[in-house]
């Protein structure tokens, strides 16, 4: 159901799974990479602390996309770009089928950040949600605090028609069972298919 690759200008997301991305590679990434806590700092994930929790994780992307559950890619820069086949970070969209919602979510190692990345998976992401599934509509959100994410969304959700929808209270729930509140955006598809006529 859901694209098993799909390449922009200058990024590869391939499906998620032990068969598309290096076990020890992946480890060192969310175990210990330079700048990994500043990674998740606003997100629901620590650091991991051993390998069977990365393979859980790229198991729990595999199982989910064969599901119909969830899109989950890992990132990687193309020919001509710096880094390019490295693992540049993981992003995707999970699905409600009975609202026909698809919500967006990506991290990216911090090497990769300021390159403009989120917003292209992000509009790559939005097309195969509206014109090959058919939903109704797109929504991301980010802890209120993170202002990078905050800025790298709200241009790109600007760009493809969408708007920010508000605050929501007690949305988000860390690994240390700390809850926080929410940013939330959404796209239609009728909204995205007037900004990018």
């Amino acid at each position: 159901m859901f694209p098993e690759v799909i390449e922009t200008d200058r990024l590869r997301l391939e499906a998620r799974r032990p068969e598309t991305v290096d076990l020890d590679e992946c480890y060192r990434i969310c175990s210990s990479d330079p700048g990994i806590d500043e990674v998740t700092e606003y997100v629901t994930w620590d650091p991991h602390e051993t390998k069977r929790e990365t393979l859980e994780f790229l198991e729990r992307g595999r199982e989910r996309f064969e599901d119909g559950e969830a899109a989950s890619y890992v990132i990687r820069p193309r020919e001509g770009e710096n880094g390019a086949g490295e693992i540049a970070g993981f992003g995707g969209f999970g699905v409600d089928w009975d609202t026909r919602t698809a919500n967006l979510g990506t991290w990216l190692r911090k090497r990769f950040w300021g390159r403009g990345y989120s917003g292209e998976r992000a509009a790559a992401l939005v097309e195969v949600a509206f014109d090959d599934l058919d939903l109704e509509v797109v929504a991301v959100s980010h802890h209120p605090d993170n202002e990078q994410s905050r800025r790298a969304i709200e241009k790109y959700v600007d760009r493809l028609g969408g708007r920010r929808e508000g605050r929501l209270r007690n949305r988000l729930t860390f690994a240390d069972g700390s809850v926080h509140d929410e940013v939330r955006y959404t796209i239609s598809q009728a909204e995205w298919r007037e900004a990018t006529a």
